[in-house]
């Protein structure tokens, strides 16, 4: 068998092809687990496969320091040019960037056969792609350095520390790393200059790195200025990185609209999510008709914005569609409908109403008080809750919801007629306000 540098040809393309099998593997798993669940946008794509550096990468260092310490070990004593030092660290890069682009693939045909909002970022490729460059020949200097068996693990463990930290940084820090920045909002896009501004900074260190090390091994001068260029490369893109604002402006996009029964807009890579949206917030809807709170549109805004609304208009967050991003919605929505009561007992008052709203199951609370209350709210028809909001809604905006709103309390079921009070306006299966009642007549079963 044909021996190559000390390992034989059939040992390497053997190990070639296991490495990019292991990555292409990898690099599938982490790019599903970073995947936005339910969003088709080709952004969406782009982020996850550069988020799958974080385990791709590594994996490429350690291979490239296993090639290195054999390749150490054989050319031992042996006069190195800089082909001879450059052929085995090219085709480490070759077998890497083909494993990447794999990924792409695999993930671009199941893109392919959906409709896909946004466009596909070729700028945020070649990052990703300079990235996963950087850590194969991390990983090849480590293993020529330290030519021990332990080294292509140390390499592996060692990149893997080395950009988590730069990842998890300040500010500054964070733009070194190859990646998106997280959270990923889908309204901000993705920054086709700043990824050209990583990727000089990714292939100029890279290259800085590589043809250093070729520099000094060969001792050749043209090498080692060659090496002194890319150090103005990779200066450059990082003062560009570092003074260019991190974050993207979040981009005007025309929404995907669901116009029935309620009009609810989404971003377009999220349309899937519109009859589940549009379910929950119509029930909501209803329930808040004739009140100050009363809408008629619900409108998806990017995850920095404060939800302000307007009359009619409910802006909402949804970060992904996993199970229940719906309900997520809705509750944050209706949260906002009044204002929190402490430890006062109107905040048990106030939480039948927000699980009516909710459509939940009206709690009972630690009180008798509020157990009666809950009680008797059930015992309405929903026509008639309806009723109960619209008139006694900025009672429950501002906390002043009491016994007296919930048919007077169980006072008012025990005492006579005479000496109990209950509130004196109710609502009536009919909408119209009956003139004033006392005591236990304000019981449900007693409405016409």
């Amino acid at each position: 068998m044909r021996e190559h540098a000390g390992v034989s040809r059939e040992e390497l393309k053997h190990s070639a092809a296991v490495t990019m099998a292991v990555l292409l593997a990898l690099g599938l798993l982490a790019a599903w687990s970073v995947l936005i669940p339910g969003v088709d946008a080709w952004e969406n794509i782009v982020v996850a496969v550069i988020g799958s550096l974080k385990l791709t990468g590594p994996v490429a260092a350690a291979f490239a320091a296993w090639v290195a310490v054999r390749k150490r070990r054989a050319l031992r004593g042996r006069a190195i040019t800089a082909w001879t030092a450059l052929k085995a660290p090219l085709a480490i890069l070759v077998v890497v960037v083909g494993s990447f682009s794999a990924t792409v693939l695999v993930l671009a045909v199941k893109t392919v056969l959906t409709e896909q909002a946004g466009r596909l970022s070729l700028a945020g490729l070649g990052m990703g792609m300079a990235g996963l460059a950087l850590y194969s020949v991390l990983g090849w200097v480590t293993g020529w350095l330290l030519p021990r068996p332990a080294t292509p693990l140390l390499a592996g463990l060692g990149c893997y520390g080395l950009f988590t930290w730069l990842a998890g940084g300040s500010t500054w820090a964070d733009r070194l790393a190859p990646g998106t920045g997280e959270p990923y909002d889908l309204f901000q896009g993705l920054s086709g200059a700043a990824f050209l501004d990583q990727i000089l900074w990714l292939l100029g260190i890279t290259l800085t790195l590589l043809l250093g090390w070729a520099a000094a091994v060969t001792r050749q001068a043209m090498v080692l200025a060659f090496a002194l260029v890319s150090v103005l490369a990779a200066g450059t893109g990082v003062a560009r990185l570092l003074t260019e604002p991190q974050a993207a402006a979040a981009q005007p996009i025309a929404y995907s609209c669901q116009e029935w029964p309620i009009t609810v807009c989404v971003h377009p890579g999220m349309r899937g999510g519109l009859t589940e949206l549009g379910a929950s917030f119509t029930k909501i809807a209803s329930r808040l008709s004739g009140t100050p709170a009363a809408f008629t549109r619900v409108e998806q805004r990017p995850l920095d914005d404060a939800l302000k609304g307007a009359t009619g208009m409910v802006p909402i967050h949804v970060a992904d569609l996993a199970a229940g991003f719906a309900d997520e919605a809705a509750y944050e929505f209706v949260e906002t409908l009044a204002a929190k009561c402490g430890d006062t007992p109107a905040s048990g008052y106030r939480e039948i109403v927000m699980a009516w709203l909710r459509g939940e199951p009206l709690p009972g609370g630690p009180m008798p008080e509020h157990q009666y209350a809950a009680a008797w709210f059930s015992g309405l028809t929903e026509h008639q809750r309806r009723d109960w909001l619209r008139m006694f809604y900025t009672d429950f905006q501002s906390c002043g919801l009491s016994a007296r709103h919930f048919g007077g309390g169980q006072a008012a079921s025990r005492h006579s007629p005479a000496t109990s009070q209950a509130y004196p306006v109710y609502p009536t299966s009919t909408g119209e306000t009956s003139p004033p009642q006392w005591g236990s007549e304000m019981s449900p079963r007693n409405w016409q």
